[in-house]
């Protein structure tokens, strides 16, 4: 997925859990998809005003971005590490 946010996902990668489900599931493929481009476009999805002032603080002095998004089914994490190397979607139950 080429990046065309606002900041770099760095490496792309996902957990055995999202990894298993999107392989099978292709309506959660798709919310997954659509998840990381609102991460890399800083909506942050369902977070506290107060989570997402801190990564708008994050983003300006390369701190980790986090977003949470859920859809009917599911709820997902994306993380970005500080250093902008490596972009991590996983489940909530898997951190």
């Amino acid at each position: 997925m080429p990046n065309s946010g606002r900041f770099s996902l760095g490496k792309l990668v996902w957990t055995r859990g999202v990894n298993d489900l999107v392989a099978v599931d292709a309506s959660f493929a798709k919310f997954v998809l659509n998840s990381i481009h609102r991460h890399a476009n800083c909506d942050w999805g369902e977070l506290s005003d107060q989570d997402k002032q801190e990564n708008e603080f994050s983003l300006k002095n390369n701190l980790r971005l986090f977003s949470s998004y859920s859809n009917d089914q599911h709820k997902i994490w994306i993380i970005t590490e500080a250093n902008r190397s490596v972009t991590t979607v996983l489940f909530p139950s898997e951190y």
